[in-house]
């Protein structure tokens, strides 16, 4: 490659890296798509996640290790074709008309439910990250291809969280409630969310994922923790102070009493690995 090429793809990059919005450690930052805000408070209208429910009810297993992996060899056609038919049914659905607890339970439902569809599309894979769908110069597996459309508006699993969830609700608790599909992230969680066990399933899924030790865990006497909570920092508070007073809330004891004589992180780890049930150990 000639050095005037080299310099025009380096300009390139450049370029690009100036317009797509990242965190200090590369991960997508939030990044309001206004036109989600819309939302009837009045509403009571629910929306019906029965198929999802029953999905996760025959291909979750709940792992004595305290990770959730799913029967992805075991997903019939019957069950497959239910599925795309959930995502479809989901798809029909008009959004604005809902208030925001059943909102935040069908972007969560439909992202975790398309999650599994495209590993199911792709499957025996490793790892997520080896399903390349394209989406951008610098795609890492399959989160920002266009993948499903509501009211009329192209979405990709990086638009439903970083774009809707993260900026819409503004709250830490978004990251234990969708799930990427791996042995490091939060638990697919064994039942569908609604607009009414929301709250008790963020809380129940955040306390079960600090007081594992993929979500935290004290190495010689250093802190580790989840590369979530280096990725996405400025969810929980921008510093090692508020991650760790995040970690604290939800922490059993004695790992509670061990957080609050700790003052910073002292590293993170992420297992990318498929929570595929047919690898579990």
């Amino acid at each position: 490659m000639s050095k005037k090429r080299i310099r025009h793809v380096a300009a390139l990059l450049l370029a690009l890296a100036a317009i797509l919005p990242t965190t200090a450690a590369g991960a997508p930052s939030a990044n309001l798509w206004e036109r989600w805000l819309a939302h009837d408070p009045a509403a009571r209208t629910t929306i019906d996640h029965a198929v999802w429910g029953d999905f996760l009810s025959a291909h979750l297993v709940i792992g004595a290790d305290g990770i959730n992996r799913v029967n992805y060899r075991g997903v019939s056609t019957q069950r497959r074709s239910e599925l795309t038919a959930y995502l479809d049914e989901l798809q029909r659905v008009a959004i604005d008309r809902y208030a925001r607890p059943e909102q935040f339970a069908f972007w969560v439902n439909l992202y975790n439910a398309l999650t599994v569809r495209v590993v199911l599309d792709h499957y025996p894979v490793a790892s997520i990250r080896d399903i390349d769908l394209g989406g951008g110069f610098f795609a890492d597996g399959p989160w920002q291809r266009k993948l499903v459309t509501v009211e009329a508006n192209e979405l990709s699993l990086d638009d439903i969280e970083h774009r809707i969830l993260r900026p819409i609700w503004n709250d830490p608790r978004v990251h234990y409630a969708v799930s990427c599909a791996s042995l490091g992230c939060p638990n697919l969680q064994p039942r569908a969310f609604t607009g009414e066990n929301r709250e008790a399933m963020l809380e129940s899924a955040a306390r079960a994922y600090v007081n594992h030790p993929r979500g935290i865990e004290f190495v010689g006497g250093r802190l580790v923790v989840s590369s979530i909570y280096e990725w996405f920092q400025e969810d929980f508070g921008g510093s090692d102070t508020s991650v760790i007073a995040h970690l604290t809330r939800y922490a059993d004891a004695p790992l509670a009493e061990q957080l609050r004589r700790t003052r910073r992180i002292g590293g993170n780890r992420y297992d990318w690995s498929l929570n595929d049930a047919a690898k579990a150990h």
